[in-house]
């Protein structure tokens, strides 16, 4: 009897003073189990780096790992929706290691982000099973290998962002064509082939500094973004007049040739546009009454280093920054850009390296300290203001030689 009594006070002080998940264990924790056990699993794949606490705070025993766990967003059924890893805190050098397969556990899973580290290794082809993703994002990290061809079988993915990483090969054709896609960033890897054809209404395509070749596939009408610089591209770029939705474009630094679209100087959204350093070639498309450009506060226009000829058009007189230099552009330079210039209206406007002929400055105008305006190397002497911000890539020399100046008289007389 005195053993009965004793062992129902031992009962009533462990219930009483242990809380009831000791006894119940994982089973009763507020996630479902099979999450919790892939969230184990990624935990075990990646690790801090020196300064960031992230992971460390991942306790698995924790009653609610929903609501403790870092980066993680649950639903109302106590599955992981959303995983974010790393706090991409400025100062904090994120994860290392490698991803885990078992994310595909995570069946509920509609968002993936791992924010900038030392993560390595293959992006999991088993992601192709997460039917409900919407956003990846693996950016900034040394992932490497190709790009799963399994990510095709995502029927609801709105965003990819894969940029800033080691990855080679081409690109999935089926991906550019997966009829939710939005966002396509594969910026700086190390993919390459000729440019997958887009059949889906992307509105952002980022494929900069790459090692694809060739000519410009047709683009989505819906485009607003569209940057493919530094990769080996050539041909024509007249392929682009019909994108008017585009807001930003940068083709800079390939092998492009033949003349700029009109479309392109006359854009109703286009607000900065990138052309620089290929082998464009002809008039930069002059102004008509009926047509207005976009270019205004805030906008950017490089077309520097280029074989472009003719005279500047008044179109691009509101540009706020302007590179034009390094081009075979004569004639005098139209008084709409010096007014824009000495208003304070465009910031930056680089002409040197051209053959122009004339700076039609006012007396006593003084340059505001806001803005940067070089005029070096031209068939002119320049304004003593057209020198004072050059920049040091500019050179030392003020005006051209003569002998190089005399094929272009026809075009205006030295100022």
């Amino acid at each position: 009897m005195a053993q009965t009594h004793t062992s129902l006070l031992l009962l009533t002080f462990l219930l009483t003073f242990y809380p009831r998940n000791s006894f119940q264990g994982e089973q009763h924790q507020k996630i479902s189990t099979v999450d919790l056990n892939a969230l184990i699993e990624i935990k075990n794949s990646l690790r801090d780096m020196p300064g960031t606490r992230f992971l460390s705070n991942w306790n698995i025993a924790a009653p609610d790992p929903c609501a403790t766990f870092d980066g993680v967003t649950c639903s109302s059924l106590n599955r992981v929706t959303t995983l974010t890893l790393g706090t991409g805190l400025a100062g904090s050098r994120g994860l290392t290691g490698s991803l885990s397969p078992s994310l595909s556990q995570l069946t509920e899973l509609t968002q993936l982000i791992l924010f900038p580290g030392t993560v390595t290794g293959f992006i999991p082809l088993q992601l192709g099973q997460l039917k409900n993703l919407r956003v990846i994002s693996l950016t900034n990290n040394r992932l490497s290998g190709p790009i799963p061809s399994t990510l095709s079988n995502l029927p609801n993915l709105h965003t990819l962002d894969l940029s800033y990483n080691l990855l080679t090969g081409s690109v999935p054709p089926s991906i550019t064509g997966l009829s939710q896609l939005k966002v396509l960033i594969l910026a700086s890897n190390r993919l390459w082939g000729a440019l997958p054809a887009v059949s889906t209404q992307l509105l952002h395509l980022d494929l900069k500094q790459n090692r694809f070749w060739g000519r410009l596939p047709s683009m989505p009408l819906s485009l607003r973004y569209l940057s493919l610089s530094e990769n080996s591209l050539w041909g024509p770029i007249n392929g682009l007049e019909s994108l008017s939705e585009l807001v930003y474009l940068d083709l800079g630094m390939n092998q492009f040739t033949g003349a700029i679209p009109d479309s392109l100087i006359y854009h109703v959204s286009l607000s900065s546009m990138f052309l620089q350093r290929n082998n464009l070639s002809g008039r930069i498309p002059d102004p008509q009454l009926s047509e207005s450009s976009s270019y205004g506060p805030g906008s950017i226009v490089d077309l520097s280093h280029n074989f472009l000829t003719g005279e500047l058009p008044v179109a691009l007189a509101s540009v706020e920054t302007l590179f034009v230099n390094n081009n075979r552009l004569t004639g005098k330079v139209p008084g709409e850009y010096v007014d824009s210039v000495f208003n304070g209206n465009t910031k930056t406007l680089y002409l040197q390296h051209n053959y122009l002929s004339g700076f039609p400055l006012k007396y006593g105008s003084e340059l505001p300290d806001s803005v940067s305006l070089c005029l070096s190397d031209n068939c002119m002497v320049p304004p003593a203001v057209g020198l004072t911000s050059c920049p040091a890539s500019a050179g030392g020399r003020v005006s051209r030689p003569q002998y190089q100046c005399s094929p272009f008289k026809k075009e205006g007389r030295r100022g």
